[in-house]
């Protein structure tokens, strides 16, 4: 079993994670490939512990017969990974030492039982679609999003206008903070905090969202995921800022981007029993009663 492990920041409180996971990757006797921005943590950590850990390759560049990447961190660390690994065809799984842990939805105390599942190969293997901007921007590196795109304003009180058309019908004009445009696993970041609907990683939909729209009649919207999507974007400010997931750049306005269901796709790992729906309930509670 070749693995490659990638974290962003790894702390003392990340100790035991540490112990428990490259002692059961050695038990399975994995060759194991650090990421180059976790490599440089791993060794301070690793003297510091007094770890013995055999089969480590440090180089710099990805080995070509990997068969999983194991990311140690939250969701934004899953989605930084994804594009440092430029969309590689291997599945990803994330062992959650952050905070809601959708992506990276496997505990520490299951680390385990995770690692004998990946070696016996007892897991299910979910495909995620991503989005596609275009035209390419020089600014953004990898034009591509797992969980959004989204356009909002820069630091002012000015709203901004985005006209927005599918397949070149026109849909509306917003007037808003910004607009959403999110694929099913985005449904559970940032469109569901702006009120957008929760739909199932199967589903083969886009969802828009309007942040904080001055419409108060306009609603999130979903679509079905074989259409381009053309948004043209006004300021009075002159400045917009455009995100892809964790990356953001300030463009100027006028302009006019496109976005589609790329070509792409990334594999995400899951445990029995830790499908979208068990997951769902759990993260955020649903049914548990809170009133002792």
């Amino acid at each position: 079993m070749n693995v490659a492990i990638y974290s962003q920041l790894l702390g003392s409180q990340h100790q035991p994670v540490l112990e428990v996971l490259f002692g059961a990757l050695q038990r399975h006797k994995a060759r194991i490939w650090l990421h180059p921005l976790f490599a440089p943590v791993f060794k301070l950590w690793q003297q510091s512990a007094g770890l013995t850990c055999s089969n480590i390759d440090t180089s710099a560049s990805v080995p070509n017969n990997l068969d999983f990447i194991i990311i140690i961190g939250g969701d934004g660390s899953f989605l930084k990974a994804i594009s440092e690994f430029e969309y590689l065809h291997v599945p990803f799984v994330g062992i959650n030492t952050g905070r809601l842990g959708f992506l990276a939805d496997i505990s520490p105390d299951d680390i385990d039982t995770a690692i004998d599942a990946l070696a016996t190969g007892k897991f299910l293997l979910e495909q995620r679609p991503l989005l596609e901007l275009q035209p390419h921007i020089d600014e953004i590196k990898h034009p591509f999003a797992l969980n959004e795109i989204t356009v909002h304003k820069c630091d002012s009180s000015s709203m901004i206008v985005i006209h927005t058309y599918i397949d070149d019908k026109y849909l509306a004009t917003y007037w808003a903070d910004g607009l959403i445009i999110a694929t099913p696993t985005g449904s559970t970041a940032y469109s569901m905090s702006a009120g957008g609907p929760i739909l199932s990683p199967a589903a083969q939909n886009i969802i828009i969202t309007p942040i904080a729209s001055h419409n108060l009649t306009v609603r999130p919207l979903v679509i079905p995921d074989n259409g381009t999507i053309r948004i043209s974007i006004e300021s009075r400010e002159l400045n917009y800022m455009l995100s892809l997931d964790s990356t953001s750049v300030v463009l100027r306005t006028p302009t006019e981007i496109s976005i589609r269901k790329s070509a792409h796709s990334i594999s995400v790992i899951k445990l029995d029993g830790h499908g979208f729906f068990p997951t769902l309930r759990n993260k955020l509670m649903w049914g548990a009663d809170k009133r002792n």
